[in-house]
């Protein structure tokens, strides 16, 4: 039987109740990344950043004593539809995967409970804000998938 940490680690990557990242990443060319179609109000590439910013967030919320909240909404969506060139959505997407390793180890730690209370001075614990993670990516995952399917790159 597998760990509750365990458990959680799987639905943090995706693959349990929803597509993992990994997978819709594959099916976007960089030409799509920032096509807004459908008249949504988001491109492919804004939502990819928003999941990266605010997982990062609250990896700095769950490790760091000196976290100082981000300015919302400005702060979590990326100010360009698109990245610059595929270096700079190379360096997106690897931040991403990194920080989510970090998540990851964290969660695995042997030091750590999921009920131990986040450093930064809050009432929240460990799980909770593993918990968020995981319900903000299957979220906005989903909201890739549509962008995907008004893309015509994606059927199911």
């Amino acid at each position: 039987m597998r760990t509750l940490k365990e458990q959680l680690v799987r639905h943090l990557k995706g693959g349990e109740a929803f597509m993992p990242i990994e997978e819709i990443l594959r099916k976007i060319p960089f030409s799509d990344l920032g096509k807004r179609p459908a008249e949504l109000p988001y491109s492919f590439y804004e939502i990819f950043c928003h999941i990266r910013f605010t997982q990062k967030d609250i990896l700095d919320y769950c490790t760091r004593t000196d976290y100082s909240a981000h300015n919302w909404p400005d702060d979590y969506w990326p100010k360009e539809r698109a990245p610059e060139n595929e270096a700079a959505w190379e360096t997106v997407k690897k931040a991403y995967f990194a920080e989510r390793e970090e998540l990851v180890k964290l969660i695995l730690s042997h030091e750590k409970k999921l009920s131990d209370i986040v450093p930064s001075g809050s009432e929240h614990t460990l799980f909770r804000e593993i918990l968020l993670v995981i319900e903000h990516t299957s979220y906005h995952s989903g909201q890739l998938l549509i962008l995907l399917r008004h893309l015509g790159l994606h059927s199911s």
